[in-house]
Parts: structure tokens; C-alpha cells; sequence
């Protein structure tokens, strides 16, 4: 009984952690946790949605982010395994430990990353970049490193919208709520990196291999073209 409950288990979790998966997480936690450590939280660039709304909640109410942000987060995961299903969950608990992990290694490091705080459009840009491209990653393979992408990707399969609208709609409202005690320039370049991060986020969850080959062979085909044009010239 026991040998069969443990095998089947055990390929339950090879079908859902296939190695592009385990990369595509490890990878993309490693870059959105590097932006996090040496952009955002160098800088004072934030942006919306849970932490947002943690921040929010601490100005107004005085709840501590100890308590705020477990409460908030499992609210985001008990919506979204309800519309995701399990494997969701056991690729997100995943995530979130490459995360913690990855935060852990960045924080006992010198920061590797240019100081950008005397320059905030250019920190909101690269922090974009970080979120955008990690996230992105991490969110392809149908796992979420926070409550915001548990709850960015609910709504998404919901609304049947692409995820970068509903990443969008989520930190735009925490982000015009954060008007009530946040000077607005700060918000202004939190706008720039959610409307970027959320845009690249869901470019590299929606490209495929296979679109990259077939544009690659069409621009092959194209260039073959022209030089046999240029040769019976």
C-alpha cells in the first residue's frame, strides 16, 4: 500500500516538475528577486498590488505586515487554487521557496547592481526589466511567486483578458488607493514599472519556442530571398 502510494506520488511530481519547468522557476526567481533586492528596495520604487496594498493597510489602519501579508497572500492562493487547480499549488509552494532562497543569497551579497536612486525613471525601467522578465517566467509554467500572480492569473482565466491587463488593473488600483498618503511623482514611476513589468510579463509567458523558430526561419527565408535577388541581378 505504502509502495504504492509513494510511487504514485512520486510520478505525479516528475509530470507536474518536468526540467524546463524546474528551470523556467528557478531561473525566473533568480532574476525577479535580484531586481527586487537591487532596484526596488534600493531605490524606493515600488510596486502595486499585495505589497502596495500591505503598505496601505499598515498607513491607515496599523496593521502589522507580519500579519497583513500572510492574510493577504492566502487569500490571492485560496482564489486562484480554486480556478488553477492543485498543480498550481505545488509549482507556486516551489516558487515561493526558489524566492525566499534566491532573497536569502542577494541579501548576504554586496549589492550587484548600479545605484539608480538619484536616477528613478531609469530604476522603474530596469525594475521593470527584472520583474517583467522573471515573473514572466516563472508565471509561463503556471506557478505564482506571490499572492500578486495568484491573483493576477485568476482573474486573467476568469475575465478570459490577457494577464498583463489583470496585472495591470491590480496594481493601478492599489497604486491610485496609495494616492491617499503617497506623494504622486512616487507614484508616477511606480506607474511607469507596473504598465512595463506587467507588458514584458506577458510577452515571455505568451512566446513560444515554436513562434521563435518560425519567425526565425521566415526571416531566413526572407534574407535567402533577397540575396537570390540580388545575385540574379
Amino acid at each position: 500500500m505504502f509502495r504504492r502510494i509513494s510511487s504514485a506520488v512520486v510520478k505525479d511530481l516528475k509530470r507536474v516538475f518536468t526540467p524546463g519547468t524546474i528551470a523556467c522557476i528557478v531561473i525566473g526567481t533568480a532574476i525577479a528577486s535580484f531586481g527586487l533586492h537591487n532596484v526596488h528596495q534600493r531605490t524606493g520604487i515600488t510596486e502595486g498590488g499585495v505589497l502596495g496594498m500591505i503598505l496601505l493597510l499598515g498607513h491607515w489602519f496599523h496593521i502589522p505586515a507580519a500579519i497583513a501579508s500572510p492574510v493577504l497572500d492566502l487569500c490571492c492562493y485560496l482564489l486562484a487554487f480554486r480556478m488553477l487547480g492543485k498543480d498550481f499549488l505545488k509549482t507556486s509552494a516551489f516558487a515561493s521557496v526558489c524566492l525566499a532562497g534566491w532573497f536569502f543569497v542577494w541579501e548576504r551579497l554586496p549589492y550587484l547592481f548600479p545605484d539608480l536612486s538619484g536616477s528613478p525613471f531609469l530604476a522603474a525601467i530596469a525594475g521593470a526589466l527584472f520583474i517583467g522578465v522573471g515573473v514572466g517566467l516563472v508565471v509561463r509554467k503556471g506557478a505564482s511567486s506571490g499572492g500578486d500572480d495568484a491573483l493576477a492569473m485568476a482573474i486573467s482565466k476568469a475575465l478570459k483578458c490577457r494577464i498583463a491587463a489583470a496585472y495591470l488593473f491590480t496594481d493601478v488600483t492599489v497604486l491610485l488607493l496609495s494616492l491617499t498618503y503617497l506623494p504622486a511623482h512616487k507614484i508616477a514611476y511606480s506607474l511607469i514599472t507596473v504598465t512595463l513589468s506587467s507588458t514584458l510579463l506577458d510577452l515571455v509567458k505568451s512566446v513560444s519556442r515554436e513562434s521563435l523558430s518560425r519567425r526565425f526561419a521566415l526571416g531566413t527565408a526572407k534574407n535567402n530571398n533577397c540575396r537570390s535577388g540580388e545575385d540574379q541581378a
